[in-house]
């Protein structure tokens, strides 16, 4: 039965004692097809193929409607996700192979559900705050975004306008209940950071297996070309017809940033060094544990989340810094544990080009988004 087919859903919808699943989905491609107007990349968060006159049409007949979504991101909910008839909304994601039989399990309880969304659901577009650059603005055919939203993405986003999202980032349910208690933070006595110095090793110095352009032409005109290929070939021996480019000529200073051509050996960045950055940005500062209990009568899965709160003006209210996914039988506890990296506490100064540890109180956070529960303490 298709979404259109309205005349049998009504005659199903409208019969006594029965539950209606609603499969609606939103989905992106790879833009060689179109669907409601996306081609490739979703133009907006609404449903396709009608999907909220669908669920609507089913709910105002049904009083037992659920709701599964897939999707590769949050879609709009606000015209029917509160309504009374509709009695579960079950995000599934992009389902594999296993994906009727693993909601089945979940919606008939034969499995606990333990998931959690890893993004934010508001109530309109415009609720996220920034939006997809759907027309170059930077002259013919070039797109420049510039990101003035800074790290204010999401939920940061949401908290910086103290907004109210339909359901919060980490929000999940559970066919059980748990309680959090026991917030201890312990410093793990690391050293102060020490900036990198020194300097790096002088640029490779690459040399050429020949100077005479018909060393590299094409092997020969029976080569087989495979289109968009790019091969280590020319097709000229005169150097201005094979680059094909209008600025042919010019000199390096001329386009180059200045340096860019200096292969000499350069200062290390301070936040540099090695992967990652400077080692001493994943030194541990601190542990933080929580006992988790679960305080249902089923056995279930709790994913305790670890926020952090800067306390400078321009940072975000919190930010995820940590989370696990415990499994505890009922009446049972177990213990949360996660690491404060010295990155974790630090932010970014473009003018030092480096990773500054905040100079604000900051503060733990542990609890669960579904239960608006968590417990709090300062860092010392």
């Amino acid at each position: 039965m298709d979404n259109y087919a309205d005349s049998q859903i009504k005659a199903l919808a409208s019969q006594a004692d029965l539950t209606a699943i609603v499969f609606v989905n939103a989905d992106s491609g790879e833009g060689y097809i179109s669907v409601d107007g996306n081609e490739g990349d979703r133009n907006n968060l609404t449903l396709w193929h009608s999907g909220d006159a669908l669920i609507k049409n089913v709910s105002s007949l049904c009083n037992n409607t659920i709701v599964v979504i897939h999707s590769t991101g949050p879609v709009l909910v606000t015209d029917w996700y509160n309504s009374t008839n509709v009695t579960a909304i079950l995000w599934a994601g992009v389902p594999g192979e296993e994906s009727g039989n693993s909601i089945t399990d979940v919606l008939y309880g034969k499995v606990n559900p333990a998931a959690r969304t890893p993004f934010t659901w508001g109530a309109t577009r415009a609720s996220y705050g920034t939006d997809v650059l759907y027309e170059p603005n930077n002259g013919i055919n070039a797109p420049q975004q510039d990101f003035t939203e800074g790290v204010f993405i999401d939920y940061r986003y949401f908290d910086k306008t103290n907004s109210t999202p339909l359901y919060e980032f980490g929000y999940g349910l559970s066919y059980t209940t748990f309680n959090y208690s026991n917030l201890v933070i312990k410093s793990a006595g690391a050293g102060n950071y020490t900036p990198t110095t020194g300097m790096t090793a002088p640029a490779p110095v690459l040399g050429n297996y020949s100077t005479n352009l018909a060393d590299y032409l094409f092997p020969n005109a029976s080569f087989r070309h495979v289109w968009q290929y790019i091969y280590p070939y020319l097709n000229s021996t005169d150097a201005k017809t094979a680059a094909n480019e209008p600025n042919y000529g010019q000199t390096a200073a001329e386009f180059l940033p200045a340096h860019a051509t200096d292969g000499s050996p350069q200062p290390l960045l301070a936040a540099g060094g090695a992967s990652g950055g400077n080692s001493e940005l994943w030194d541990v500062l601190y542990t933080v544990t929580a006992t988790i209990t679960n305080t249902g009568k089923l056995d279930g899965e709790e994913v305790p989340q670890l926020y952090l709160s800067l306390g400078g003006t321009n940072d975000p209210k919190v930010m995820l810094r940590g989370f696990d996914r415990l499994s505890i039988d009922a009446g049972m506890s177990a213990t949360f544990s996660a690491d404060i990296l010295r990155r974790d506490v630090s932010n970014w100064d473009p003018v030092a080009q480096n990773w500054v540890i905040s100079q604000y109180p900051k503060t733990v956070y542990v609890g669960s988004s579904s239960r608006k529960l968590f417990l709090s303490g300062k860092l010392t």
